[in-house]
């Protein structure tokens, strides 16, 4: 049990140290400009198409599910028939 312990720290060690890491460049000056621009578009639209899409989808769930409380709300507040 000790050798396979000792064996898989190991291996672990020698994974991590080696491992390629990616470099990213620093973009943050880049979406400064951005998000500082005056467009007249206010800043959760600024990032482009996806950010649009997913605003619609928001709201658009946000108006089916206050439509949908509205009707289960209806629905409930019926008195039931009788069979």
């Amino acid at each position: 049990v000790y050798l396979l312990f000792q064996a898989l720290r190991q291996i672990s060690q020698r994974t991590i140290s080696t491992a390629s890491r990616r470099h990213f460049e620093n973009r943050v000056s880049e979406n400064q400009k951005l998000f500082q621009e005056d467009n007249g578009l206010p800043v959760h639209l600024k990032g482009g198409a996806k950010d649009s899409v997913l605003y619609r989808t928001t709201a658009g769930l946000a108006v089916f599910g206050t439509m949908y409380a509205f009707y289960y709300l209806l629905v409930s507040s019926m008195p039931k028939k009788p069979n």
